[in-house]
């Protein structure tokens, strides 16, 4: 059976607790639980330097000690729509890392929570199953969704539902968007005439950028939180597929070097299947405490 990560630091510490031959592989660890090589390092010396300076030998003390570090990188975020105003999320990703899927989740998390006037917007126009997709979503939660037809232009589709959600009064617009890595350029200029569209037709301070990111793909994530950060700039992170691993160390990553916190995490298939991140939760899990 595979060492689980938390049982990796136990048997760090076992072996060569504070010396130099403890710090080397402690980086090794840290990398191989998707943190970047750059942070990874960068932690470990901080570590090192504190574990030194106020002579911190003991296990409990120098695991203590890391978690304060990675805490101090990790951000959580409180997403929620402004009571009495037009709020407008876009939310950005590759394909593959369930960006859809969690469209509908938050859609209905909120749903429950008190949001009645709430409209998906259906703008990856470029990818036709993904206008389906979201449909389908709509049908079995219960939420309006806005389309055009396949290959129609995304901004389009987020000012109709825009004007859908404000002929009710103030509520929630969350926008599906296409993720085509592959073609960057045209990706950057359609995200950012999407993004001129929510900034007027939200008020002001409630628009939101949201990218969904894969916990299972390690340093991939931390790209693509780059890419679409230098596009649009980017206010929270939703972590998918949570679950299925016991990594999900770029959220450290993407904290420290971009300064961006995580909202939600999504921990499996069904609907239900998403929480609120707590930080703390998150940095125990991670180092098995």
């Amino acid at each position: 059976m595979k060492q689980s990560f938390g049982e990796k630091f136990k048997s760090l510490f076992s072996k060569n607790k504070g010396n130099e031959d403890f710090y080397e592989e402690l980086i090794d660890i840290l990398v191989e639980g998707d943190i970047g090589a750059k942070t990874a390092y960068e932690i470990v010396d901080e570590l090192e330097e504190n574990c030194k300076k106020n002579k911190i030998t003991d296990e409990k003390d120098i695991l203590n000690e890391l978690k304060k570090l990675l805490l101090a990188t990790v951000k959580q975020y409180e997403l929620k729509p402004e009571e009495g105003k037009n709020n407008i999320w876009m939310v950005l990703g590759v394909n593959g890392v369930g960006k859809t899927t969690s469209v509908a989740k938050l859609a209905l998390w909120f749903k429950n929570h008190g949001v009645e006037n709430l409209v998906l917007a259906s703008a990856d126009t470029f990818r036709a199953a993904a206008i389906e997709q979201l449909a389908m979503h709509g049908e079995k939660t219960g939420v309006r969704v806005v389309s055009h037809q396949h290959g129609s232009d995304p901004s389009a589709v987020v000012f109709d539902a825009a004007d859908a959600v404000s002929s009710k009064g103030p509520g929630l617009v969350i926008a599906d968007t296409a993720g085509r890595l592959h073609n960057k350029e045209n990706l950057v200029r359609e995200l950012q005439k999407i993004d001129r569209t929510c900034t007027s037709k939200a008020s002001e301070g409630c628009y939101k950028k949201i990218i969904v990111i894969d916990s299972t793909t390690g340093q991939n994530a931390l790209r693509q939180a780059e890419v679409f950060n230098e596009a649009v700039g980017i206010d929270a992170v939703i972590m998918t597929k949570y679950d299925s691993t016991a990594k999900g160390g770029c959220a450290v990553s993407i904290g420290r070097e971009l300064n961006i916190p995580v909202a939600f995490v999504c921990t499996g298939e069904k609907y239900s299947d998403i929480k609120i991140f707590n930080a703390e939760e998150y940095i125990n899990d991670f180092l098995g405490l």
